[in-house]
């Protein structure tokens, strides 16, 4: 068993979806970035990444490749698991916590659930979102954007 930690930040910004986990949240603002700036799913993709002792998302999904522009992240888990399953592993589980003041999110963490594990390979039930405020403090604090920590377990294929 191995186990691999990832974060991701994005700002915010106008006339962009937010996507969260794979799922489009209702706001205003959506987060700025090269794929869809879905900050869950990429903190979740390093963490794997992490764990299988991979360089990180950018590596494998530079800003500078043009073809990949606005990508959905929920195919950067997909890649994420095929690399785990190339080098003999399987996914445990995955849990991350989401670190916005808004939008309030959790009611569509069930169908985040739904989306990573779909992208992932594995069941809901091994796929933790949670989220919190930053308290009023920082860039999260003032609304600027929005950060998100995950962990995971991987596991070798007996």
């Amino acid at each position: 068993m191995r186990v691999g930690i990832g974060y991701d930040v994005h700002p915010f910004q106008e006339g962009r979806p937010l996507v969260l986990g794979g799922v489009t949240v209702p706001h205003s603002r959506g987060l700025k970035g090269h794929s869809d700036a879905d900050v869950l799913s990429h903190a979740i993709a390093d963490a794997i990444l992490g764990a299988l002792g991979e360089p990180d998302i950018g590596y494998w999904f530079p800003p500078s490749d043009a073809s990949i522009e606005g990508i959905s992240s929920l195919k950067i888990l997909e890649k994420c698991a095929a690399i785990a399953a190339e080098r003999g592993y399987e996914i445990g589980n995955v849990d991350a916590s989401l670190v916005a003041e808004a939008p309030r999110v959790m009611k569509h963490a069930p169908a985040m659930k739904e989306r990573i594990s779909s992208a992932l390979g594995i069941q809901p039930d091994q796929v933790g979102v949670k989220a919190t405020t930053n308290e009023k403090l920082g860039f999260i604090g003032r609304e600027e954007g929005i950060a998100a920590m995950a962990v995971a377990c991987v596991i070798r294929r007996s």
